[in-house]
């Protein structure tokens, strides 16, 4: 699948599209740039990466990176690995029903290509692999990531009602997923805080029904709560269990706020009997050659933290920065009981020729006294160096 959709952005440019011209607007005018993952918004003024191809009613949009990377964790709880991140997307979109209608596939190689533990990253954490708590390293993406239909209708000039139906999709929970953040666009690897904010964009089942303007979004969810076990491959159909609701608005073409709340029932297969309340808030804004966020998210009495930018300095010349606090638990981290306060400070470059650019991040957590012995700092640092293959 993931072969499929890259040879078909190869025969078809892409295209990095201002908001003064919308690729094809869609209901209520509103413009492509504004689709995040799920039904999650991102600004108009959002960069596209993407290919767009006619065919007959239908209009089909590819996207996806692949991103091979050498990636360096310092430290007696550090590692090195090679491994290639990536994921692929095919929306086919048309009229229907008095309104439009989206069908989206996205699926990723990583369960091969990045392996079943996934790749070293020091102070990270979530779900596991072979029955015991993933530590310092960040889970790969499920072969399949969405497979879904978005269907969306006006019900007056400027009010609609949208229903999203996904085998594997996600939810109204928390901002647009990291991978399809422009503030995150240069930088391959998750945020520390992935579990607090946007881990729920993998999940098998979930329906979402909302209402919008051009300008608000309200939207309520029901889904499966389970997170993905460590068999990538297969689907992990659980009962409809838990549900969310999300508030959504864009302001001036530049801006996109969020908020949510969810119930996740048993969301981890190690602790059947735990659920969680997860909610948070988000800013977005896209600036021209700026892109930022600005990220709380919370699992209970747990918080974290996520700044992140991306500025392009000169053309095709990239810095980025990500800024992180979040609260982790001993079983999270493996250490002695308690809970932690962690941070982390990211800097990194990229360079683009076209489709296919070179980068580099550095990363260096700040962990309290207490977890020294265990990562040989109070500030341990990992390195990566990246190619990047996406759309133009």
């Amino acid at each position: 699948m993931l072969a499929v959709l890259l040879v078909l952005v190869a025969q078809h440019p892409g295209h990095d599209m201002p908001m003064s011209m919308p690729m094809n607007p869609g209901v209520l005018g509103i413009p492509d740039a504004r689709a995040g993952s799920g039904t999650a918004w991102l600004p108009d003024s959002s960069p596209m990466h993407a290919a767009h191809v006619s065919a007959g009613k239908w209009t089909l949009m590819v996207h996806g990176i692949v991103a091979p990377l050498y990636d360096t964790q310092g430290g007696p709880r550090g590692d090195d690995q090679f491994s290639v991140i990536n994921w692929g997307m095919l929306t086919a979109r048309r009229p229907f029903g008095g309104g439009q209608i989206a069908l989206r596939v996205m699926a990723s190689a990583d369960p091969w290509t990045v392996g079943p533990r996934g790749y070293p990253l020091l102070l990270q954490s979530g779900e596991s692999y072979k029955g015991a708590p993933l530590v310092d390293r960040q889970h790969p993406h499920d072969l399949w990531i969405e497979l879904a239909a978005l269907w969306q209708r006006p019900l007056a000039p400027n009010l609609a009602a949208s229903l999203y139906a996904a085998a594997v999709g996600e939810p109204a929970v928390g901002p647009p997923a990291f991978q399809h953040r422009p503030s995150a666009q240069s930088d391959p690897f998750a945020p520390l805080g992935h579990h607090w904010q946007d881990a729920t964009h993998t999940t098998y089942g979930a329906v979402t029904a909302g209402i919008f303007s051009r300008a608000l979004k309200i939207e309520a969810s029901a889904f499966n709560g389970r997170e993905p076990d460590a068999q990538r491959t297969d689907f992990d159909f659980r009962k409809i269990d838990s549900y969310s609701v999300r508030v959504a608005a864009n302001r001036g073409g530049r801006w996109s706020l969020s908020a949510w709340y969810a119930y996740l029932d048993s969301p981890e297969e190690l602790h059947p009997g735990e659920s969680i309340h997860r909610y948070g808030a988000a800013v977005l804004t896209s600036q021209g050659s700026l892109n930022a966020g600005l990220v709380w998210g919370a699992n209970g009495i747990r918080h974290s933290l996520l700044a992140e930018g991306d500025v392009e300095v000169l053309r095709g010349h990239h810095v980025f920065t990500r800024v992180e606090y979040v609260r982790k638990s001993a079983e999270e981290l493996g250490v002695a009981p308690g809970d932690y306060d962690l941070g982390s400070l990211v800097l990194g470059y990229v360079k683009d020729w076209g489709t296919f650019s070179l980068g580099t991040r550095g990363a260096i957590g700040f962990i309290p006294p207490s977890l020294d012995a265990s990562y040989g700092s109070r500030t341990p640092v990992g390195v990566a160096v990246y190619g990047r293959w996406r759309p133009r």
